[in-house]
């Protein structure tokens, strides 16, 4: 008999073991590094853990997440920490292209469109996706205009009754300066050629016609939860605090207020551990956890 049960404690133990190991070996590497992340990147991919079609979302995360990405980017590139973080925190994580405009989807260059436009597209997408995972609701993370965009959805065409969260990561809610819309097409590779083009960078300066309307009366639409996160060196979004919304149903972080020794600014956002930390706590604030302050460097990230 004591053999016996020596077998079987044996047998679970090994049991045991396949089953961390095959659930450890499932896990996605995280890359907490803007230079390394958009160098195997590839704008026509989606990003790790992203777009898988057959997900269903667990008891734990009833709620898709769906990634936005900002001005002159791509969902691969913006998307290479962020992602596979969700999905190894057992998220079903999806992500689109969106807003292309004078070809420059073809060059992996995205949202320079008419942001209205750019909003229809992320509601045929949130569509596709709620019938794909027979969710009611999903969460939406954006990047920049990736962050406000989704405002005019939630606003004007219908959103507020598919979402139940949006996570802005510097987003330019109240627009920026031509100055800061210049330094991010200067940042980004080939974005010049369609600075010029980009109907969604007019439309994202500060007094734009676009963003009085988006703006007018109230910053929020009710049932939906807002958190806006942002970094005091954006310099992008300029001023930094126009990134930040104002209701009851916001939550603004402001990442040096929880670290000094974060000095990432607008592009290495995504790869902010400490802004990706904000991302899960606002997506599940019954579970929150602390940010670990350890250092984050302009544009790499960390």
């Amino acid at each position: 008999m004591a053999h016996r049960l020596v077998g079987f404690a044996v047998a679970a133990l090994l049991a045991g073991m396949l089953l961390a190991g095959t659930s450890q070996a499932s896990e996605l590497p995280v890359i907490y590094n803007g230079v390394l992340g958009y160098a195997q990147s590839s704008s026509s991919a989606s990003p790790p853990g992203a777009n898988d079609w057959s997900c269903k979302p667990s008891r734990a995360h009833p709620r898709p997440v769906i990634l936005v990405h900002g001005t002159f980017e791509d969902m691969s590139g913006s998307w290479q920490a962020l992602s596979p973080l969700l999905h190894d925190n057992g998220y079903c994580v999806f992500a689109l292209n969106y807003g292309s405009s004078g070809g420059s989807g073809q060059l992996g260059i995205y949202a320079t469109g008419e942001i209205a436009q750019s909003a229809e597209q992320l509601a045929s997408f949130v569509t596709r996706v709620l019938g794909a995972t027979g969710a009611s609701k999903v969460d939406l993370v954006g990047h920049s205009q990736g962050g406000m965009m989704p405002r005019y959805y939630l606003r004007f065409l219908g959103g507020a009754t598919k979402v139940h969260t949006l996570v802005g990561l510097s987003p330019s809610n109240h627009g920026t300066t031509v100055n800061g819309l210049f330094t991010l097409a200067s940042l980004v590779p080939g974005a010049t050629a369609f600075f010029g083009f980009c109907t969604a960078c007019e439309e994202q300066a500060a007094g734009s016609a676009f963003l009085t309307k988006l703006n007018a009366g109230k910053d929020t639409v009710t049932g939906v939860h807002y958190t806006v996160i942002q970094t005091a060196n954006d310099e992008v979004v300029t001023p930094y605090t126009s990134a930040f919304l104002s209701g009851s149903n916001v939550t603004n972080i402001l990442l040096q207020g929880q670290c000094i020794l974060d000095q990432g600014e607008h592009l290495s956002m995504p790869y902010d551990h400490i802004a990706d930390r904000d991302v899960l706590n606002a997506l599940d604030p019954a579970h929150q956890v602390a940010p670990a302050c350890t250092p984050v460097l302009p544009v790499v990230g960390g």
